[in-house]
């Protein structure tokens, strides 16, 4: 077991929130284009590396696992419901805030400081990251892992900047807001040690926990992301945004993954 690779993944899914937030330090706010279009960028680099580099490469390592490509995209299929039905779960019992749609998780999230559950809610957006992470380095295949590490990583960074200043916005201290950068990058790097130990340990898991974590963040962008976009006036900013970074995570994934 090569324990070089999850810390490398660990590191990555760790500083990157944290050092995103660093520039919304300066700020006092964000346009609601320029947030559009960070939102969008994110959500593109998810989508992208989701189906390129999480479910793409499922389909090959299931498909000659099980020796049936039909039978092996139906397990993929499975895996990805799978990876949807737990944040909707999670979603349901945990609870959190979003700055958008308010707080969720039932009569519980009265129990705990506004904060926290912005800690929550973010938590539970990073943690398919980190487990997608921690999946790819467990394969102990460079190929697979090195694009989705570099991908997760390039769209924590618009995220933790967006992240702090939107906690900032509602009247968080710099400090706290970047706390929460702070924890939130902690549990995606806690999420990945989870992966990697799962695949690292049982190699056949590989294919389906690189589909659970594709699907749950394919999951992540429909429900949360796009609608966060669809909220906001500059619509049309967030959907160029989104595009660039599908497209540019696309290139990423071929020129990393050669």
């Amino acid at each position: 077991m090569n324990w070089s690779l999850v810390f490398l993944g660990s590191g990555v899914t760790l500083f990157a929130t944290s050092l995103g937030a660093l520039p919304a330090l300066g700020l006092r706010q964000l346009s609601s284009r320029a947030h559009n279009v960070l939102m969008g960028f994110s959500a593109g680099i998810m989508l992208a590396a989701s189906s390129f580099s999480l479910i793409n490469p499922a389909l090959s390592l299931a498909a000659d696992q099980i020796e049936n490509k039909f039978l092996g995209a139906l397990m993929v299929g499975l895996m990805i419901l799978l990876g949807v039905l737990f944040l909707q779960v999670c979603d349901r019992f945990v609870p959190h805030e979003h700055f958008v749609t308010g707080r969720e998780g039932g009569a519980n999230s009265v129990q705990f400081k506004r904060i926290w559950l912005f800690v929550f809610a973010i938590a539970l957006h990073n943690f398919p990251e980190g487990l997608a992470v921690g999946s790819g380095m467990g394969s102990q295949s460079l190929t697979l892992a090195i694009p989705i590490v570099a991908g997760i990583g390039l769209q924590d960074f618009p995220e933790g900047f967006v992240v702090a200043l939107s906690l900032m916005s509602i009247g968080y201290t710099r400090l706290q807001s970047l706390g929460v950068a702070v924890l939130t990058g902690v549990v995606e790097a806690i999420a990945a040690l989870i992966g990697f130990l799962a695949t690292a340990t049982v190699q056949p898991l590989l294919p389906w926990s690189l589909a659970f974590a594709g699907g749950a963040m394919v999951y992540v962008v429909i429900d949360e992301m796009i609608p966060e976009m669809q909220g906001k006036s500059s619509v049309r900013e967030g959907s160029h945004g989104f595009m660039f970074g599908f497209v540019l995570m696309m290139i990423l994934d071929v020129a990393l993954a050669s």
